[in-house]
């Protein structure tokens, strides 16, 4: 099968952030196995996602892992011209939720695994494929945990978000918690016999709002765009009607960490403003959603300077979004992110990803296989 005709299978799925992916994974497991490749699919603990590890070539050195996560975001936006998940074809465009984000990566290494599994290899290459990447990477941390018994130690791991195959060395961290606020409801004529968590909350959102504002002349990185943290309170829900007092407030809030600075420790302020709510009466939960470091490679690292002999283009020095690239390089893998399509094509309607793009990436990977060569 080429490139085209494994995405048109790979957007078939909609294996959405959060839903169960059996049906991915069970293809890509077979058409692995196929090729020659050997395939251990990994079940999360949520029971119904799994991540998937499959290796061609030796497996007693050390090789390279080509990372790709199977799901995609939620194709609701009413716009689409199109089904989001069947592949339309228009020209050199093939549109389809994931195509750029990042089945388009995933489809690109599975076309070029017949190539690879025929060439004499001295050292492996290793795909790994998770589930959950769109919700904070929840999936790789199970996958990464069990690579010891997988495989040698990885050279590196390259990172297939869309890049534009120009391969970039560094991204923010990204931390992003639940707060919930829990009061007494009651008739809104009278609130001394209430507690209102709407109102409570505001104390927390003051605290958010402080802390945004101070990151703006913290700690720098003129590598990323803005050159500093940041934080952001993203949804608040609470309240039920105007002459009800509201006993419950649920947010979501996000931080997201320049190199060198911890995505986690970017929210403590506001889990402190949560939880001194307490001695007002108020119940707090506060749960911690999802947390990955932020990624930095050197210029002149091995991986680096290895993406630049394969695209044929200097890397580049960041990008602000987040990907499971820092948790490779956590685990002392060096990563770096390199793959098809467009990052300003994801998340929206029409999503889509060049056929041309599609095989670049594939000759990109047969010539890292091509290094590998014994």
């Amino acid at each position: 099968m080429n490139a085209k005709e494994i995405l048109d299978r790979l957007v078939g799925f909609p294996s959405v952030v959060g839903t169960a992916n059996d049906g991915v994974v069970a293809w890509i497991k077979d058409y692995a196995e196929r090729c020659g490749a050997r395939v251990t699919v990994l079940p999360g603990p949520e029971g119904d996602r799994a991540n998937l590890f499959a290796t061609v070539g030796p497996n007693h050195v050390p090789g390279y892992i080509l990372s790709g996560h199977m799901d995609v975001v939620p194709a609701q936006e009413p716009n689409w011209t199109s089904d989001p998940f069947q592949l339309r074809a228009d020209g050199d465009r093939l549109f389809g939720r994931g195509t750029s984000d990042m089945k388009g990566f995933l489809a690109a290494a599975l076309a070029a695994l017949p190539a690879i599994a025929d060439m004499p290899l001295a050292r492996p290459i290793h795909l790994a494929f998770s589930y959950d990447e769109e919700a904070g990477c929840r999936g790789v941390p199970h996958l990464i945990r069990r690579l010891p018994e997988l495989c040698v130690k990885p050279i590196g791991a390259i990172i297939g978000e869309p890049s534009g195959l120009r391969a970039i060395r560094a991204h923010k961290g990204k931390a992003a918690a639940r707060v919930e606020i829990r009061g007494r409801s009651g008739h809104s004529s009278r609130p001394d016999q209430g507690l209102n968590a709407i109102h409570g909350f505001a104390c927390v959102l003051l605290a958010a709002v402080r802390t945004e504002e101070a990151l703006h002349s913290s700690r720098l990185d003129p590598s990323f765009e803005p050159p500093y943290s940041s934080l952001q309170v993203g949804t608040v829900s609470g309240g039920q009607a105007v002459n009800i007092i509201p006993d419950f407030l649920t947010a979501e809030i996000e931080a997201r960490a320049i190199t060198g600075v911890t995505p986690a420790d970017l929210l403590e302020p506001v889990r402190l403003a949560a939880f001194a709510l307490e001695h007002r009466g108020f119940q707090t939960k506060w749960d911690l959603l999802s947390s990955y470091p932020a990624l930095s490679l050197a210029s002149d690292a091995p991986l680096a300077r290895l993406l630049e002999d394969l695209t044929g283009a200097e890397t580049l020095a960041a990008v602000s979004y987040g990907t499971e690239a820092g948790l490779y390089q956590t685990a002392g893998i060096d990563a770096i992110i390199c793959g098809p399509g467009d990052i300003a094509r994801a998340h929206r309607a029409d999503e889509f990803i060049h056929v041309d793009e599609l095989a670049a990436c594939q000759v990109m990977i047969e010539r890292l296989a091509e290094t590998l060569q014994s």
